[in-house]
Protein backbone atom coordinates (compact mmCIF):
# COMPACT_ATOMS: atom_id res chain seq x y z
CA UNK A 1 0.00 0.00 0.00
CA UNK A 2 1.23 3.66 -0.82
CA UNK A 3 2.20 5.77 1.92
CA UNK A 4 0.08 8.84 1.13
CA UNK A 5 1.78 11.00 3.88
CA UNK A 6 5.03 10.43 2.15
CA UNK A 7 3.58 11.19 -0.86
CA UNK A 8 1.98 14.39 0.21
CA UNK A 9 5.50 15.28 2.27
CA UNK A 10 7.05 14.83 -1.61
CA UNK A 11 4.48 17.44 -2.66
CA UNK A 12 4.92 19.47 -0.74
CA UNK A 13 8.58 19.67 -0.62
CA UNK A 14 8.59 19.88 -4.09
CA UNK A 15 6.05 23.31 -3.93
CA UNK A 16 8.26 24.87 -1.21
CA UNK A 17 11.45 24.24 -3.48
CA UNK A 18 10.07 25.32 -7.02
CA UNK A 19 9.06 28.60 -4.80
CA UNK A 20 12.32 29.18 -2.94
CA UNK A 21 13.75 29.41 -7.01
CA UNK A 22 11.28 31.03 -8.92
CA UNK A 23 10.37 33.29 -5.68
CA UNK A 24 13.82 33.52 -4.60
CA UNK A 25 15.44 35.42 -7.80
CA UNK A 26 12.79 37.37 -7.88
CA UNK A 27 13.01 39.17 -3.90
CA UNK A 28 16.68 38.53 -4.95
CA UNK A 29 15.74 41.47 -7.75
CA UNK A 30 14.29 43.86 -5.13
CA UNK A 31 16.84 43.44 -2.64
CA UNK A 32 19.41 44.43 -5.25
CA UNK A 33 17.67 47.34 -6.00
CA UNK A 34 19.71 49.62 -3.59
CA UNK A 35 23.13 48.35 -5.52
CA UNK A 36 21.74 50.10 -8.74
CA UNK A 37 20.87 54.00 -8.88
CA UNK A 38 19.58 54.06 -12.53
CA UNK A 39 16.43 54.34 -12.98
CA UNK A 40 15.91 52.92 -16.25
CA UNK A 41 18.20 49.59 -15.27
CA UNK A 42 15.82 49.06 -12.49
CA UNK A 43 13.20 49.18 -15.12
CA UNK A 44 15.31 46.25 -17.06
CA UNK A 45 15.89 44.56 -13.79
CA UNK A 46 12.08 44.51 -12.71
CA UNK A 47 10.96 43.61 -16.72
CA UNK A 48 12.76 40.56 -16.45
CA UNK A 49 10.30 39.17 -13.87
CA UNK A 50 7.49 41.09 -14.88
CA UNK A 51 6.11 38.73 -16.77
CA UNK A 52 6.29 35.61 -14.34
CA UNK A 53 6.25 37.28 -10.95
CA UNK A 54 2.60 36.59 -9.85
CA UNK A 55 3.02 33.10 -11.20
CA UNK A 56 5.80 32.49 -9.26
CA UNK A 57 3.95 32.90 -5.82
CA UNK A 58 1.44 29.94 -6.97
CA UNK A 59 4.13 27.50 -5.49
CA UNK A 60 3.78 28.70 -2.38
CA UNK A 61 -0.42 28.87 -2.31
CA UNK A 62 0.47 24.99 -3.41
CA UNK A 63 2.45 24.49 -0.65
CA UNK A 64 -0.27 25.91 2.07
CA UNK A 65 -3.12 24.85 0.79
CA UNK A 66 -1.27 20.28 0.83
CA UNK A 67 -0.53 21.33 4.46
CA UNK A 68 -4.08 22.28 4.77
CA UNK A 69 -5.44 19.35 3.29
CA UNK A 70 -2.79 16.48 3.97
CA UNK A 71 -2.19 17.81 7.46
CA UNK A 72 -3.91 19.47 9.43
CA UNK A 73 -2.51 19.59 12.44
CA UNK A 74 0.99 21.06 11.33
CA UNK A 75 -0.70 23.74 9.41
CA UNK A 76 -3.07 24.70 12.78
CA UNK A 77 0.34 24.15 15.07
CA UNK A 78 3.02 26.17 12.97
CA UNK A 79 0.38 29.14 11.72
CA UNK A 80 -0.37 29.39 16.08
CA UNK A 81 3.29 29.27 16.78
CA UNK A 82 4.70 31.42 13.68
CA UNK A 83 1.54 33.78 13.28
CA UNK A 84 3.17 36.82 13.64
CA UNK A 85 6.28 36.62 11.51
CA UNK A 86 3.56 34.85 8.88
CA UNK A 87 1.60 37.62 8.36
CA UNK A 88 4.44 40.50 8.52
CA UNK A 89 5.40 38.05 5.26
CA UNK A 90 2.11 38.60 3.79
CA UNK A 91 1.92 42.51 4.52
CA UNK A 92 5.66 42.70 3.13
CA UNK A 93 4.75 40.54 -0.36
CA UNK A 94 1.44 42.66 -0.83
CA UNK A 95 3.81 46.01 -0.77
CA UNK A 96 5.97 44.51 -3.21
CA UNK A 97 3.24 43.25 -5.09
CA UNK A 98 1.82 46.69 -5.52
CA UNK A 99 5.38 48.25 -6.34
CA UNK A 100 5.50 45.67 -9.50
CA UNK A 101 1.87 47.17 -10.84
CA UNK A 102 2.69 51.42 -9.90
CA UNK A 103 6.05 51.94 -10.36
CA UNK A 104 5.68 51.72 -13.83
CA UNK A 105 2.62 54.29 -13.93
CA UNK A 106 3.69 56.80 -11.39
CA UNK A 107 6.07 60.23 -12.16
CA UNK A 108 6.40 62.04 -9.16
CA UNK A 109 6.28 59.65 -6.59
CA UNK A 110 8.08 56.13 -8.57
CA UNK A 111 11.17 56.86 -6.03
CA UNK A 112 8.39 55.69 -3.35
CA UNK A 113 7.68 52.86 -5.12
CA UNK A 114 10.90 51.36 -5.41
CA UNK A 115 11.35 51.91 -1.72
CA UNK A 116 7.69 50.02 -1.28
CA UNK A 117 9.64 46.97 -3.84
CA UNK A 118 12.95 47.23 -1.84
CA UNK A 119 11.41 46.93 1.57
CA UNK A 120 8.83 44.34 0.57
CA UNK A 121 11.59 42.31 -0.59
CA UNK A 122 13.87 42.82 1.88
CA UNK A 123 11.27 42.08 4.46
CA UNK A 124 9.39 39.02 3.19
CA UNK A 125 13.07 37.09 2.29
CA UNK A 126 14.07 37.95 5.83
CA UNK A 127 11.13 36.73 7.43
CA UNK A 128 11.09 33.62 5.32
CA UNK A 129 14.44 32.73 6.80
CA UNK A 130 13.20 33.66 10.03
CA UNK A 131 10.24 31.37 9.72
CA UNK A 132 13.18 28.41 8.69
CA UNK A 133 15.25 28.67 11.90
CA UNK A 134 11.72 28.87 14.29
CA UNK A 135 11.19 25.95 12.33
CA UNK A 136 14.66 24.15 12.52
CA UNK A 137 14.95 25.35 16.44
CA UNK A 138 11.55 23.49 17.23
CA UNK A 139 8.20 24.52 18.05
CA UNK A 140 6.81 23.42 21.69
CA UNK A 141 3.85 21.44 21.61
CA UNK A 142 1.63 19.42 24.09
CA UNK A 143 -0.17 16.49 22.40
CA UNK A 144 0.26 17.86 18.85
CA UNK A 145 -0.92 21.83 19.93
CA UNK A 146 1.21 24.48 20.08
CA UNK A 147 2.15 25.49 24.14
CA UNK A 148 5.02 27.80 23.70
CA UNK A 149 4.93 31.96 23.71
CA UNK A 150 4.23 33.62 21.24
CA UNK A 151 7.68 35.22 20.66
CA UNK A 152 9.25 31.65 20.64
CA UNK A 153 10.12 32.19 16.89
CA UNK A 154 12.64 35.22 17.46
CA UNK A 155 15.98 33.87 18.73
CA UNK A 156 19.57 34.65 17.71
CA UNK A 157 19.64 31.46 15.08
CA UNK A 158 16.22 32.59 13.44
CA UNK A 159 17.69 35.98 12.96
CA UNK A 160 21.11 34.26 11.54
CA UNK A 161 19.04 32.17 9.08
CA UNK A 162 16.99 34.99 7.65
CA UNK A 163 20.38 37.21 6.88
CA UNK A 164 21.08 33.82 5.15
CA UNK A 165 18.01 33.43 3.15
CA UNK A 166 18.18 37.26 2.45
CA UNK A 167 21.64 36.92 1.41
CA UNK A 168 20.72 33.35 -0.65
CA UNK A 169 17.94 35.35 -2.74
CA UNK A 170 20.42 37.95 -3.16
CA UNK A 171 22.96 35.71 -5.03
CA UNK A 172 20.11 34.07 -6.93
CA UNK A 173 18.39 37.38 -8.22
CA UNK A 174 22.28 38.39 -9.12
CA UNK A 175 22.52 34.85 -11.15
CA UNK A 176 18.78 35.71 -12.90
CA UNK A 177 20.38 39.02 -13.75
CA UNK A 178 23.74 37.61 -15.04
CA UNK A 179 21.47 35.48 -17.23
CA UNK A 180 18.77 38.03 -18.29
CA UNK A 181 21.09 41.23 -19.08
CA UNK A 182 24.01 42.57 -20.77
CA UNK A 183 26.13 45.60 -21.35
CA UNK A 184 26.43 47.43 -17.90
CA UNK A 185 24.24 45.99 -15.57
CA UNK A 186 25.34 42.75 -16.10
CA UNK A 187 28.92 43.70 -15.34
CA UNK A 188 27.82 44.93 -12.31
CA UNK A 189 26.14 41.61 -11.32
CA UNK A 190 29.09 39.57 -12.51
CA UNK A 191 31.50 41.82 -10.00
CA UNK A 192 28.79 42.07 -7.14
CA UNK A 193 28.03 38.34 -7.38
CA UNK A 194 31.54 36.65 -5.95
CA UNK A 195 31.00 38.88 -2.86
CA UNK A 196 27.42 37.37 -2.14
CA UNK A 197 28.61 33.37 -2.70
CA UNK A 198 31.88 34.47 -0.13
CA UNK A 199 29.22 36.02 2.68
CA UNK A 200 26.65 32.83 1.48
CA UNK A 201 29.60 30.14 1.84
CA UNK A 202 29.98 31.68 5.28
CA UNK A 203 25.91 31.72 6.15
CA UNK A 204 26.22 27.92 5.29
CA UNK A 205 29.06 26.91 7.35
CA UNK A 206 27.58 29.03 10.49
CA UNK A 207 24.16 27.21 10.27
CA UNK A 208 26.01 24.15 10.10
CA UNK A 209 28.08 24.74 12.87
CA UNK A 210 25.20 25.80 14.88
CA UNK A 211 22.80 23.49 14.22
CA UNK A 212 24.21 20.30 15.51
CA UNK A 213 26.03 22.21 18.33
CA UNK A 214 22.92 23.55 19.70
CA UNK A 215 20.44 20.62 18.83
CA UNK A 216 21.31 17.28 20.06
CA UNK A 217 18.73 15.70 18.41
CA UNK A 218 19.78 17.19 15.24
CA UNK A 219 23.16 16.30 15.24
CA UNK A 220 22.40 12.85 16.17
CA UNK A 221 20.57 12.39 12.58
CA UNK A 222 23.18 14.10 10.88
CA UNK A 223 25.90 11.64 12.15
CA UNK A 224 24.01 8.24 12.82
CA UNK A 225 23.74 5.59 9.73
CA UNK A 226 22.39 5.98 7.16
CA UNK A 227 21.73 9.50 7.19
CA UNK A 228 25.75 10.42 7.38
CA UNK A 229 25.94 8.73 3.91
CA UNK A 230 23.45 10.97 2.34
CA UNK A 231 24.42 13.99 3.89
CA UNK A 232 28.61 13.70 3.91
CA UNK A 233 28.96 14.80 0.10
CA UNK A 234 26.51 18.46 0.30
CA UNK A 235 29.40 20.48 2.34
CA UNK A 236 31.99 18.85 -0.32
CA UNK A 237 29.59 20.10 -3.30
CA UNK A 238 28.99 23.00 -1.70
CA UNK A 239 32.45 24.00 -2.25
CA UNK A 240 32.62 22.80 -5.42
CA UNK A 241 29.77 24.77 -6.33
CA UNK A 242 30.90 27.78 -4.99
CA UNK A 243 34.03 27.41 -6.90
CA UNK A 244 32.55 26.69 -9.94
CA UNK A 245 30.07 30.10 -9.57
CA UNK A 246 33.39 32.36 -9.20
CA UNK A 247 35.36 30.79 -12.27
CA UNK A 248 32.11 31.67 -14.33
CA UNK A 249 31.56 34.55 -13.06
CA UNK A 250 35.40 35.39 -13.76
CA UNK A 251 35.02 33.86 -17.26
CA UNK A 252 31.71 36.17 -17.48
CA UNK A 253 29.64 32.94 -18.58
CA UNK A 254 25.91 34.36 -18.76
CA UNK A 255 24.40 31.49 -17.97
CA UNK A 256 26.14 28.96 -15.13
CA UNK A 257 26.69 31.20 -12.54
CA UNK A 258 22.75 31.13 -12.07
CA UNK A 259 22.60 27.49 -12.58
CA UNK A 260 25.61 26.43 -9.69
CA UNK A 261 23.33 29.01 -7.74
CA UNK A 262 20.45 26.89 -7.67
CA UNK A 263 22.43 23.97 -7.20
CA UNK A 264 23.57 25.37 -3.83
CA UNK A 265 19.96 26.08 -3.21
CA UNK A 266 19.06 22.62 -3.60
CA UNK A 267 21.78 21.52 -1.59
CA UNK A 268 20.49 23.91 1.26
CA UNK A 269 17.36 22.58 0.73
CA UNK A 270 18.19 18.62 0.78
CA UNK A 271 20.49 19.56 3.94
CA UNK A 272 17.11 20.67 5.23
CA UNK A 273 15.11 18.04 4.82
CA UNK A 274 17.85 15.17 6.20
CA UNK A 275 18.04 17.40 9.42
CA UNK A 276 14.74 17.26 10.40
CA UNK A 277 13.30 13.96 8.70
CA UNK A 278 11.10 12.52 9.85
CA UNK A 279 9.50 15.10 11.79
CA UNK A 280 7.40 17.27 10.48
CA UNK A 281 6.77 19.55 14.12
CA UNK A 282 10.29 19.67 14.95
CA UNK A 283 11.47 18.33 17.42
CA UNK A 284 8.48 15.69 17.92
CA UNK A 285 5.57 15.33 15.77
CA UNK A 286 6.27 12.90 12.93
CA UNK A 287 4.83 13.17 9.91
CA UNK A 288 2.39 10.32 10.35
CA UNK A 289 1.54 11.41 13.78
CA UNK A 290 0.25 14.72 12.19
CA UNK A 291 -1.38 12.93 8.84
CA UNK A 292 -4.91 13.78 8.02
CA UNK A 293 -7.27 10.88 7.73
CA UNK A 294 -6.14 8.65 4.67
CA UNK A 295 -9.49 9.33 2.60
CA UNK A 296 -8.48 12.90 3.28
CA UNK A 297 -5.59 12.58 1.79
CA UNK A 298 -6.51 10.31 -1.30
CA UNK A 299 -9.27 13.38 -2.18
CA UNK A 300 -6.92 15.43 -2.16
CA UNK A 301 -4.57 14.21 -4.23
CA UNK A 302 -7.24 13.46 -6.76
CA UNK A 303 -6.84 17.47 -7.50
CA UNK A 304 -3.57 17.25 -6.88
CA UNK A 305 -2.37 15.31 -9.79
CA UNK A 306 -5.04 17.33 -12.11
CA UNK A 307 -3.58 20.73 -10.94
CA UNK A 308 -0.05 20.54 -10.41
CA UNK A 309 0.82 19.08 -14.04
CA UNK A 310 -1.23 22.46 -15.25
CA UNK A 311 0.94 24.81 -13.20
CA UNK A 312 4.57 23.30 -14.40
CA UNK A 313 2.96 23.27 -17.86
CA UNK A 314 1.72 27.39 -17.34
CA UNK A 315 5.14 27.99 -15.71
CA UNK A 316 7.19 26.33 -18.33
CA UNK A 317 5.49 28.15 -21.22
CA UNK A 318 5.82 31.49 -19.57
CA UNK A 319 9.69 31.52 -19.16
CA UNK A 320 10.27 29.66 -22.31
CA UNK A 321 8.07 32.53 -23.91
CA UNK A 322 9.99 35.32 -22.33
CA UNK A 323 13.60 33.41 -22.68
CA UNK A 324 15.35 35.82 -24.42
CA UNK A 325 17.31 38.97 -22.69
CA UNK A 326 15.34 42.51 -21.75
CA UNK A 327 17.42 45.34 -22.74
CA UNK A 328 17.13 49.13 -22.53
CA UNK A 329 14.22 50.12 -23.63
CA UNK A 330 12.39 47.03 -24.20
CA UNK A 331 8.35 47.25 -24.77
CA UNK A 332 5.82 45.09 -23.94
CA UNK A 333 6.61 44.63 -19.88
CA UNK A 334 4.06 47.69 -18.75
Amino acid sequence: MIDLSLVWVAIIGLGVLIYIILDGFDLGIGILFPFIKNSDERDVMMNTVAPVWDGNETWMVLGGAGLFAAFPLVYSTVLSALYLPIMLMVIALIFRGVAFEFRFKAHRTKYLWDQAFIWGSILSSFLQGILLGAFIQGIETTHGIFSGHAMDWLTPFSIFTGFGVLVMYAALGCGWLILKTEKNLQQRMFQLMPKLIWVLLIVFGGVSLYTPVTHPEIAMRWFSMPNLLYFSPVPILVIAFVILILMACKKQNDVKPFIYTLALVFLAFTGFVISLYPYIIPPSVTIWEAAAPRSSQMFALIGAVILIPIIIAYTILSYWVFRDKVRLGDEGYH
